[in-house]
């Protein structure tokens, strides 16, 4: 399958773009020139886009302004790149005849629904987002158009919602991935997932690390999270123990992966465990634990 990447130059889209050239013919296309751009250009440059996907067979769209833009670029910035360009891309792929779409989104625009009062929210697919910031809504509206393109037959659409993935302080990130947290290389893994196998029109996945949690547990989690932990996962107590570090006294909200792993059979392997050893072997992927000012207790 020839697939076209674009965005292939951020974090996210250059473990795409990895995992994909086994076994696939993959060209990156970003503004920011890289080891993974093939193509150096604009999402705005819809002549150069045109030439480019004819051939090509499927579209991985994770180029976007992001969270950290929000104050930075303007709120016309926002909707011309992540909503309009989204368009675009949408209307040059139908016209190129290509079937395959996969999105990249985030769990971020489930904004204030990810977090009910009094206890940890329990977010799947079904739940409906309320967005905060204009990265959000954006998102939220792109998602919307390609389920329109979905609905009127022109492709087949995965949009994949993925959970918190950058360097932290290791402890931080060892938490998370027990519940709003996922490696690169998984959400590639699932990006290959959703390429490789048929949609037959629109579907939506939650892309984060798996959880031991249960929503029975969402109250308690809540409330007093340590106690969860040592039940669910005495294993990352144990490191935490070992470590000096404090567990989290509270637990706000849990993605949920369990769809993407019944449908699309995608399981992320790179849980806690892989943030310990990254931090032990000095990665780059993650921060010491002094970072931030967390400290040891």
């Amino acid at each position: 399958m020839k697939v076209l990447i674009t965005g292939a130059s951020g974090r996210v889209g250059r473990a795409i773009y990895i995992r994909l050239c086994s076994g696939h013919e993959v060209l990156g296309y970003d503004q920011a020139p890289s080891s993974t751009a093939d193509v150096v250009a604009s999402l705005e440059d819809t002549d150069r886009l045109r030439d480019l996907l004819a051939g090509v067979d499927a579209v991985v769209h994770t180029a976007a302004l992001h969270a950290p833009h929000v104050g930075l670029r303007s709120e016309a910035e926002f909707e011309r790149v992540n909503v309009h360009c989204t368009a675009d891309l949408v209307r040059l792929s139908v016209a190129a005849g290509i079937r395959r779409f996969v999105f990249t989104s985030t769990t971020a625009l489930y904004g204030a629904a990810a977090t009910p009062t009094g206890q940890a929210g329990w977010v799947t697919e079904d739940t409906i987002p309320l967005p905060r910031t204009i990265y959000h809504r954006t998102k939220l509206q792109a998602e919307s158009l390609l389920e329109a393109a979905a609905g009127r037959g022109e492709l087949e659409v995965t949009v994949l919602r993925m959970s918190r993935c950058f360097p932290e302080p290791a402890p931080l990130m060892a938490a998370y991935r027990l519940h709003r947290g996922v490696d690169a290389r998984d959400v590639a893994d699932a990006h290959a997932a959703a390429l490789e196998g048929g949609t037959g029109g629109f579907r939506r996945f939650i892309i984060s690390g798996a959880t031991p949690f249960a929503p029975d547990d969402c109250k308690e989690l809540f409330e007093s999270a340590p106690a969860v932990l040592r039940r669910r996962a005495p294993g990352l107590v144990a490191e935490f123990e070992r470590r000096g570090w404090p567990l989290p006294d509270s637990i706000d909200r849990v993605y949920s992966p369990r769809k993407a792993a019944s449908e699309l059979d995608w399981h992320p392997q790179n849980g806690f465990t892989e943030v310990l050893a990254q931090l032990d072997r000095r990665s780059s992927e993650v921060f010491p634990p002094e970072k931030q000012g967390f400290n040891k207790r």
